[in-house]
């Protein structure tokens, strides 16, 4: 009968994983790694560790990171999610918006979950696919057409839709021709081009 050995703690190994999400991290990642609850709760008292939220740290004398707070959303969602509607507008750097909200969208198998969602975070859910996703930095977002389209769906004021969607087009990020959707959505409001 083999006994079970426990897996010797990795600092570089954590921290290379900390390392790729903004210094933060999941108690699932840390005990990869090699981290037992009781090694992470050493490490917070000396001042290595911070807990942000459940199950999830950060190494304190990593810098901190633009989008931070959203990698943190990111792991509390298990990595399953996407950001998207406003926040993905922002992360696009598409028209003035500034999101209240975190926007994530999570996958259709996570509405029968009962989920404690963190103060901040809008959940949608959908399934989307590999083609209709980027990354901003350390986080996945709904790419430029999906995000246009969300916005629309979602009731985003004409103003902000008709300036992101100008803007998507100036930069050569989506075709006028992929728009009909956004354009009829803006008809009442004079059009996609005012």
């Amino acid at each position: 009968m083999a006994s079970k050995r426990a897996i010797e703690p990795a600092w570089q190994a954590l921290y290379d994983t900390a390392a790729s999400q903004e210094g933060l991290f999941t108690t699932r990642q840390a005990a990869a790694a090699g981290y037992s609850a009781p090694l992470l709760a050493h490490h917070q008292k000396a001042g290595r560790l911070a807990r942000v939220r459940r199950s999830i740290y950060r190494l304190t004398h990593f810098p901190p990171g633009e989008h931070e707070e959203l990698v943190a959303a990111w792991l509390w969602a298990d990595a399953a999610g996407v950001f998207s509607h406003q926040t993905a507008l922002s992360l696009h750097a598409l028209s003035d918006v500034l999101p209240a909200q975190i926007h994530l969208t999570l996958p259709t198998n996570w509405q029968a979950r009962r989920l404690r969602v963190p103060k901040g975070l809008t959940l949608h859910f959908a399934d989307v696919p590999s083609r209709q996703r980027a990354w901003a930095g350390p986080v996945p977002v709904t790419a430029v057409l999906c995000t246009l389209m969300d916005c629309a769906e979602s009731g985003i004021t004409p103003d902000l839709l008709r300036q992101a969607a100008q803007q998507a087009l100036s930069r050569g990020l989506v075709a006028k021709s992929e728009l009909k959707h956004i354009g009829r959505t803006l008809k009442p409001y004079g059009g996609l081009e005012p």
